[in-house]
């Protein structure tokens, strides 16, 4: 992969400082400095070059050889090392006010502060880490589970790439295969190899089949689902976000329109990471607070995964007016239908009417819990998420954007030959699949993609 990622590498001139640990006070507080101004810098703050990878007690001294601080320097020597140059690592006291003195003395001595992400963007330069896993380590600090934490672990050791790179060996060794029927001629396409092709063909989808899913539950694991609750004000949309929520995310009161704008939280759902957002109650009459909060609400539910439309059961009014509200939603939402407080209700609600096929319905109490954990089942399976993390490693929709078309081309590739087309056709899809491929571990990247991921990246990564 040598010499792809010149992208990346444009400021390596340039030495590069940050604050590695979380921002407020700590025990221990991390400034890392990579660049090849940091032998130099490493003298000028500890008086001397700290052996290679070896932790040594020193004093961090300022520009009057006063001392900043006391701890740990650890040295990395070049290549030998995260970034691929140069690093040193000072692990101090984690006081706000020693961290900022240590950058500013890096600063005045020549270093300038990193950009997000500008550390795995120089490892990913310098082939230390590939695109997919230079992701990874973003993935991984971000986990909002220990699925997700071990499947993004999975992708840094580089799993999800040599699952990669072995399809990209398998469209080789067809693109090898396809040279050997180049000297047919256009009109003698049934070459004894095309048989042979084919079956290939047919086995690479598969391939690429099973890749996706396994990407899927990464991208479920990474980014989870977005879970928008709605319905009439007081049909127990707050007590349903507190009942999932474990705690009382959400004001729960008898009086209509308590909940005026969106209210998220973070949850997890056997493994499955989901953003639970409660809205607004949705009705004809409010004032102009309440209206906002209800164009707010339905701004979230058009951007949902699935919309959890709260239904009172003990209300006949409801009961009877919610295919309508729920038909008012539109179809591009899934939407689940819960008859809320079966506890009290006087008999079982009515079986759901006529509506769209995207929508399903459940009875549950807010207050009780009953029917929660058959919800919990619910949202999993609707998501797609499969149970049991084993071999699952962290991806995300762009991955899974490269992997459709790769295998778009390699589809097209087997209609192409099944309708006789020219080799030289089938040797042009068979190599967009290869660069659309290329894509996930950087092999083939724009600036302009490198730019918006590594931007998302914490300061000091």
């Amino acid at each position: 992969m040598q010499g792809h990622h010149g992208a990346a590498a444009g400021a390596a001139a340039d030495t590069i400082v940050a604050i590695a640990t979380p921002p407020g006070r700590g025990g221990i507080g991390v400034v890392r400095l990579s660049g090849p101004a940091v032998p130099a810098l490493a003298r000028a703050l500890l008086g001397e070059l700290p052996p290679p990878r070896s932790a040594v007690a020193r004093r961090f001294r300022g520009a009057d050889g006063a001392a900043i601080d006391t701890g740990i320097a650890l040295y990395f020597e070049a290549p030998a090392s995260f970034t691929g140059e140069h690093v040193l690592e000072l692990q101090g006291h984690g006081g706000p006010a020693v961290m900022d003195l240590l950058v500013e003395r890096a600063l005045a001595l020549g270093a300038r502060p990193a950009r997000p992400g500008e550390f795995s963007s120089r490892a990913f330069a310098n082939d230390k880490l590939d695109l997919a896993q230079a992701e990874a380590v973003a993935d991984l600090i971000d986990a909002g589970s220990a699925a997700a934490a071990r499947a993004a672990l999975r992708s840094l050791t580089g799993e999800f790439s040599s699952r990669v790179r072995a399809l990209d060996g398998l469209l080789i060794e067809l693109r090898t295969l396809l040279e050997a029927a180049i000297d047919f001629s256009e009109e003698d396409i049934d070459v004894p190899g095309a048989g042979r092709l084919a079956s290939r063909l047919t086995a690479l989808d598969a391939e690429f089949a099973a890749l996706a899913r396994s990407a899927e539950q990464g991208r479920l694991l990474h980014e989870g689902c977005t879970l928008v609750i709605a319905g009439r004000p007081n049909a127990g949309k707050s007590s349903l976000m507190n009942a999932l929520a474990g705690h009382d995310a959400a004001i729960v009161t008898p009086i209509p329109g308590t909940t005026r704008d969106l209210l998220r939280e973070r949850i997890d759902i056997g493994g499955l990471p989901v953003t639970l957002i409660d809205t607004a109650g949705l009705r004809e009459q409010a004032d102009a607070i309440e209206a906002e909060g209800m164009r707010r609400a339905r701004r979230a539910i058009e951007s949902a995964d699935r919309v959890l439309y709260v239904v009172d059961a003990t209300d006949a009014a409801a009961l009877a007016a919610w295919p309508r509200e729920v038909a008012a939603l539109g179809p591009a939402v899934p939407v689940t239908v819960l008859f809320n407080k079966c506890d009290v209700a006087a008999a079982a609600p009515p079986a759901p009417r006529p509506a769209p096929d995207t929508v399903t319905a459940l009875q549950i109490s807010a207050l009780t819990g009953a029917g929660l954990e058959a919800l919990r089942a619910h949202v999993r399976q609707t998501a797609g998420y499969l149970p049991g993390d084993s071999g699952t490693f962290s991806a995300r929709r762009r991955h899974l954007d490269a992997l459709a078309r790769a295998r778009a081309h390699a589809v097209a590739t087997r209609e192409l030959l099944a309708a006789r087309a020219s080799v030289e056709l089938l040797a042009e899809e068979l190599r967009l699949a290869q660069r659309a491929l290329g894509e996930i571990t950087g092999e083939f990247t724009s600036e302009d993609l490198l730019g918006r991921i590594f931007a998302s990246f914490c300061i000091g990564k």
